[in-house]
């Protein structure tokens, strides 16, 4: 039998794993002008069935599965670069994930932008164009950074 002591000491032992992870899970995960190498755990994130790679000559598409329904496409330069994310289902993902460092940006013009009962979504800001729509059950967007798309490439081709 547990004393309380005991019960105690798993409690904050678990929180501590808890905050930990959290200060260290930013830099797991591929976003939006990051490296490729870490798209993988992108889909692991997502409790994603696989990571498809369909390979191009401009970039590369990494297309993931999540678990609740919706596809992630993350869209990698030549370079290995990370230019562009598009998400298409159900839920819509975590964009804090997706957007990396370029969150904060999104957020900023988000929270400036008047719409009238409107769940349409377009904001630029200088490199960052995120854009997003739907309804209930149903959510499509993309984001990317003009000046990451390589050469070939084009905006359209986000989706």
């Amino acid at each position: 039998m547990l004393n309380c002591n005991t019960c105690a000491k798993r409690a904050i032992m678990h929180v501590s794993v808890f905050f930990f992870a959290l200060l260290v899970a930013p830099s797991l995960f591929a976003a939006l002008g990051q490296d490729v190498a870490s798209v993988q755990s992108d889909g692991v994130r997502m409790k994603a069935a696989a990571v498809n790679v369909v390979p191009g000559q401009a970039y590369s598409v990494h297309e993931m599965h999540a678990a609740v329904g919706t596809t992630v496409r993350e869209f990698v330069s030549p370079a290995g670069q990370v230019f562009g994310v598009s998400w298409q289902g159900p839920y819509k993902p975590d964009l804090r994930q997706l957007l990396g460092e370029y969150f904060d940006q999104y957020l900023q013009a988000a929270r400036s932008e008047h719409r009238a009962h409107s769940t349409a979504v377009h904001i630029e800001t200088g490199d960052l164009v995120f854009e997003s729509g739907g309804h209930m059950r149903f959510f499509v967007g993309r984001a990317y950074l003009r000046s990451k798309l390589p050469d070939g490439a084009s905006a359209d081709a986000i989706r």
